[in-house]
């Protein structure tokens, strides 16, 4: 059975504070951006691709897709970047990632996917360590629920997740899920390449 239609949103929203503020989507990771290792690993998996930035967007409007920045320029998190990107997504069904994981699964898209039934609205992955929430599949529906959740000043993204009628996806490979949040963690994927 195919994956069913799916856009994507690509989070390249944040401050990136743990990098000195540096604009997480462009570091370079093996002579590329980080965000065009993403761009690699997830075009192929979905039918179109939007990227929730809230800078640099001259530079990011080279690759080719489609920016949206967040609705309020105070950097609310990635919560403020879906719910900015997701009215203009294309597909009822939507695969969220983040921009600094240039590992993540050639599969992804397909593995959430197979465990949204009709009875669930989101699938989450879980590396074979512990929750992924930023990697998730989302029916465009629960829009409402993410304006609630982050209007009451809730910012947590797992949290939001455990709230709805959700599956989670077990993966055994946690590389694949790595984020590069600290210079130390650009050096361990760099010296893993």
């Amino acid at each position: 059975m195919p994956p069913i239609p799916c856009s994507a949103i690509i989070l390249a929203g944040g401050r990136a504070t743990r990098l000195g503020g540096v604009d997480k989507a462009l570091i370079s990771l093996a002579g590329r951006p980080l965000i065009v290792h993403v761009l690699e690993r997830l075009a192929p998996q979905v039918d179109d691709i939007l990227i929730n930035c809230n800078r640099n967007q001259t530079v990011l409007t080279r690759l080719g897709y489609p920016l949206i920045s967040d609705e309020k320029p105070d950097y609310s998190g990635p919560l403020a970047g879906i719910i900015s990107a997701l009215p203009s997504c294309r597909h009822e069904t939507v695969l969220v990632v983040p921009c600094d994981s240039p590992f993540l699964p050639n599969d992804l898209h397909s593995r959430l996917s197979a465990l949204l039934t009709p009875d669930k609205d989101l699938v989450i992955a879980h590396d074979g360590e512990r929750l992924q929430p930023l990697f998730m599949l989302l029916r465009r529906k629960l829009l409402p629920s993410l304006r609630d959740y982050l209007e009451q000043g809730h910012y947590r993204v797992g949290q939001w997740c455990m709230q709805q009628k959700v599956a989670i996806a077990r993966f055994a490979e946690p590389r694949h899920f790595i984020n590069l949040n600290t210079p130390e963690d650009l050096k361990k994927a760099e010296s893993g390449i």
